[in-house]
């Protein structure tokens, strides 16, 4: 996957941070100097070498996955798990404020915003935790002057070696896939999305009851994962009643038929979220003696 700016013609370079307030993210622009600047710029570079040094090749972040720290995943811009991110890297013009530091504990993340000279703009941001690490222990820092060991009486932060995604005009790059989560309030967004995707799931399985599934999401983040990505990936698009029937009864997910529908038992309801999300599956290597398995993680084979 190619990058959508030129790291060697870089015109302008921005830094700013973030607050997270009541699940809403705000950034503000805060001057620094040139060598702030190339330091920003570098991690950049890390960042996007960082992701090109991963053996796989990338692939879409899927919510219902369970991610390493460092992986290379991506997002389209027109996603919705994006909106904020995106929001952050088309502002034309973010508010300046040079006091946005005296108060660190409020800072979520920090980011920057270059623009090469072909007018195009790559935003790189990172969640703020070691950033704001150094204010803990800044009473005890010290530094050599004039021959002398002293403490360092200002507030120090720190920058990271690389930033957790990079966005440019197509896509969201994601090096590190739990900040990114994190950074984007995307759990929460995810569980008040339930019953969203629990509606355009049922159109597509007109003959599944899913009373008892939107219940149970509302209280277990790990389904409402499972129906963000079925929804988000199309998943429901296409299938067969009599083999999701059949596939149910074969990786014991338990069900009733009532009046042409499908009624999933308590209980099993992430078992049947599992299901429709690829997630469980029948191996028939040794004769008699079916083998039924649960996926933590997935990928179709192409072919």
């Amino acid at each position: 996957m190619n990058l959508d700016f030129d790291f060697d013609k870089v015109s302008t370079i921005e830094f700013g941070i973030g607050f997270e307030i009541d699940g809403r993210h705000d950034f503000v622009c805060v001057p620094v100097d040139a060598n702030v600047q190339a330091e920003l710029l570098d991690m950049a570079k890390e960042s996007w070498e960082l992701m090109n040094k991963v053996e796989e090749e990338p692939r879409p972040y899927e919510p219902s996955e369970k991610h390493a720290y460092t992986e290379y995943l991506f997002l389209p811009t027109t996603s919705e798990f994006v909106a904020s991110l995106v929001g952050l890297h088309n502002a034309n013009q973010l508010p300046i404020n040079t006091e946005a530091l005296d108060d660190p504990g409020r800072v979520s993340s920090y980011f920057c915003r270059l623009n090469d000279n072909s007018n195009r703009t790559l935003t790189a941001l990172r969640r703020a935790s070691q950033f704001k690490g150094m204010l803990k222990c800044r009473n005890r820092l010290i530094r050599m002057v004039d021959d002398t060991m002293k403490l360092i009486p200002d507030t120090i932060f720190k920058l990271d070696s690389d930033f957790d995604l990079l966005i440019d005009s197509a896509y969201v790059h994601i090096l590190h896939p739990i900040s990114f989560e994190f950074t984007c309030s995307l759990q929460q967004f995810i569980q008040g999305a339930a019953p969203q995707n629990i509606a355009e799931i049922a159109r597509d399985l007109p003959f599944v009851d899913f009373g008892s599934i939107g219940d149970y999401a509302q209280k277990h983040t790990r389904a409402a994962r499972y129906l963000a990505s079925i929804n988000s990936q199309g998943e429901a698009r296409n299938i067969d009643k009599t083999l999701l029937v059949n596939l149910c009864n074969q990786t014991n997910v338990e069900i009733d038929e009532q009046d042409g529908k499908i009624i999933v038992r308590s209980g099993q309801e992430l078992g049947f979220l599992e299901v429709l999300d690829r997630r469980r599956y029948e191996i028939n290597l040794v004769n008699q003696m079916p083998e039924h398995y649960r996926a933590a993680s997935r990928r179709k084979i192409d072919g």
